[in-house]
């Protein structure tokens, strides 16, 4: 992946337990062994489960704030449909959402795959080999997970 100088700024929103923060931890993992300075930033609702979450991941050449700028966030991950009304204010002119509607749902291995699931529809947009994606997912989850995670991963990227 050539590293541009230009700053791209993700959001992934949901709500506690759904893996926005696991599935932020592995594309900042992905794009800091890919060359880039990575940032992280993360907003807990009033509930760890069930309350509201969102984590901001922006990545480039040089990086200073993990914080995304009002009304530059470039990709919109929300695991839950309705974060992306509540986040759409957030993103910049030309700005991307990936949510549940691009994924058909029904064809997880498990409800408990929808991040990864987001990451691999998300993936189409980065330059970055789905084997680079898959080998960095492996190393979050127990290798008991990796056929669900691998299925839904491809799930995201093929549809």
């Amino acid at each position: 992946m050539k590293i541009s100088d230009k700053i791209t700024n993700v959001k992934v929103a949901g709500l506690g337990g759904m893996g926005v923060l696991k599935a932020a931890l592995i594309l900042g993992e992905l794009l800091f062994e890919e060359g880039c300075d990575v940032k992280k930033a993360e907003v807990h609702g009033m509930a760890q489960r069930g309350g509201s979450v969102s984590s901001d991941v922006r990545f480039g050449k040089k990086v200073i704030s993990p914080i995304i700028p009002e009304n530059e966030t470039d990709f919109l991950l929300s695991l839950e449909p309705e974060w992306s009304d509540v986040f759409k204010d957030t993103l910049r002119q030309g700005g991307v959402v990936i949510s549940p509607a691009d994924i058909d749902v029904s064809k997880l291995p498990t409800a408990k795959a929808l991040n990864i699931a987001i990451l691999g529809a998300f993936s189409k947009h980065l330059d970055i080999p789905e084997e680079r994606w898959l080998e960095v997912i492996a190393k979050f989850f127990p290798a008991k997970l990796a056929a669900s995670n691998e299925a839904a991963f491809k799930l995201g990227r093929n549809s």
